[in-house]
């Protein structure tokens, strides 16, 4: 289900994630989504590619869980239109409470009001990448992540 105000996606998608709800998850995007990801994929054009993105990753993490942790969130919003954007942790943990490993990006996204709720028409996540060496960088140590 589309949510009822945009500043409520990051914990919506948190809350998903770490209960590996494809349906969940896939309610908080638009039918016609367009996701910019830093990963192999490059993007996903659709909610049906994001279906299958997001089931090979949940799939993926056997009785792993994800936290997700979102810090310096802004928000600019209209009455039909909204952008966020973080600073967003992923940390793999155990089904004992290890953590198990963490990494961390940028996320923007873009959200539409439609009649049953706010919806995610498009996200672009982004790693920094070293000019020497072309490797993804830390994100800033006062990031706050």
């Amino acid at each position: 289900m589309p949510i009822p105000d945009p500043a409520q996606l990051p914990a919506a998608y948190a809350e998903a994630v770490y209960a590996r709800n494809v349906g969940a998850f896939l309610a908080l995007y638009a039918e016609n989504t367009r996701i910019f990801d830093a990963w192999e994929s490059w993007q996903a054009a659709g909610k049906e590619a994001l279906r299958h993105s997001t089931t090979e990753w949940f799939g993926s993490l056997g009785d792993e869980k994800v936290v997700i942790t979102c810090q310096d969130i802004q928000a600019v919003s209209s009455d039909t239109l909204a952008t966020l954007h973080a600073l967003i942790e992923y940390r793999a943990v155990s089904a004992d409470g290890q953590d198990l490993r963490a990494m961390q990006e940028r996320v923007t996204w873009v959200m539409e009001r439609t009649p049953a709720g706010w919806v995610v028409t498009h996200q672009h996540t982004s790693l920094p990448a070293s000019f020497q060496t072309g490797k993804v960088m830390k994100l800033a140590p006062d990031s706050a992540i």
